[in-house]
């Protein structure tokens, strides 16, 4: 075993037994564990109580339990909460709680920074800074969950926060499989959504690794304006991305459907045509369309489409027999709407502080 720590708050069910097995111990310490940790919110092996002392303290000797930090919370007039997430790298990252009727969902990073550069997004234009590991995935939800007791535990988790989660592979399944394990959690895999610019080889591997829904943040419905929006589309063009969904769906035997987003930019992507050959592109893939009117960030020209425009690319998509949805803009008096969230990563040069700006996806 190495001198550093493990810290075993982002291991699956399947990672813990073998780790308590390389130490010596019986497998069903990792179930006892498991739910110490996800269900009751307890990082302290002295408060493991079905643990005999020697357990514990070989526990403290070789692993932790530890969560990355809480730096601030804004809450909006709505209800919507956005937490800024301190890493131990120093770098941070935001997460978002949206209350809604019936669910409570968190909104989740994987990234610090993203490499894909979508031009509606300014997490892309301030670059990429690390990957997140499991335990920094899933320790957001830990801390939705039990950072304060005057808070409904958390229903539904959607992995679109900050990065790409599909360039981010191992540690997104391995915090997804916590996130489903019975033990733990136990969301459903409709109660978890991963989101995805179109990384193909991920998609392909997605369904036998973990089941949970999916989401393709599209934007375009051909490859020259998807290039300019989504520039991933220029290695992963839309023929591609449609036959890996419709693999992905085949797996399931036609069972599932997959959520297309759509930003609506003014005067770029929310044309009658546009949306009449979304409708076209569509028209063999099992799914639904969830429209978002593009948020306003700084140093963006983008502007939100009107409301008429909205409502006939609507309309036109309806009408063609999709399942189609507007966003409600939940968070936006806090930047916490759907492309507004701001991560400050704070590096020093020289003595001096520097502040970027980060945004989700």
């Amino acid at each position: 075993m190495s001198e550093e720590k493990l810290n075993l708050l982002g291991y699956s069910l399947q990672s813990l037994e073998a780790f308590f097995e390389q130490i010596g111990e019986p497998k069903f310490r990792a179930k006892q564990l498991i739910k110490w940790v996800h269900q009751k919110g307890v990082l302290d092996f002295d408060k493991m109580s079905d643990f005999n002392k020697q357990l514990r303290l070989k526990l403290k000797s070789l692993a932790l339990l530890l969560p990355p930090k809480i730096e601030e919370i804004h809450t909006s007039p709505e209800g919507t909460i956005k937490y800024l997430i301190k890493l131990d790298s120093g770098s941070m990252v935001e997460m978002v709680r949206i209350p809604e009727k019936k669910r409570m969902t968190l909104c989740i990073s994987s990234q610090a920074g993203c490499a894909l550069q979508c031009t509606f997004c300014a997490t892309g234009a301030q670059g990429f800074d690390k990957n997140l590991t499991a335990d920094e995935i899933i320790g957001q939800l830990w801390l939705a969950n039990f950072n304060s007791k005057d808070q409904p535990l958390i229903t539904n988790v959607v992995f679109m926060g900050m990065g790409e989660p599909l360039l981010n592979f191992v540690p997104v399944i391995e915090s997804a499989k916590i996130m489903k394990e019975q033990l733990a959690y136990g969301l459903s895999r409709k109660r978890i959504t991963i989101s995805t610019s179109g990384i193909t080889p991920q998609i392909d591997q997605l369904s036998s690794e973990v089941d949970v829904s999916l989401a393709i943040s599209l934007h375009a419905p051909t490859n020259k304006l998807r290039d300019e929006i989504v520039p991933i589309n220029k290695k992963y063009p839309i023929s591609e991305l449609i036959n890996s969904c419709n693999k992905y769906l085949a797996f399931y035997n036609g069972k599932r459907s997959i959520t297309i987003e759509y930003v609506l930019i003014d005067g770029v992507n929310d044309s009658e045509e546009l949306a009449k050959k979304l409708a076209k592109l569509l028209s063999k893939v099992s799914c639904k369309i969830n429209l978002i009117p593009f948020n306003p960030f700084d140093g963006s020209n983008y502007k939100r489409s009107n409301n008429k425009n909205i409502e006939v690319f609507k309309k036109i998509l309806m009408n063609k027999g999709f399942i189609t949805t507007l966003r409600v803009t939940r968070g936006d008096a806090v930047d916490g709407a759907c492309g507004q969230l701001v991560g400050k990563l704070a590096k020093s040069v020289k003595g001096k502080k520097l502040i970027s700006h980060q945004l989700i996806p």
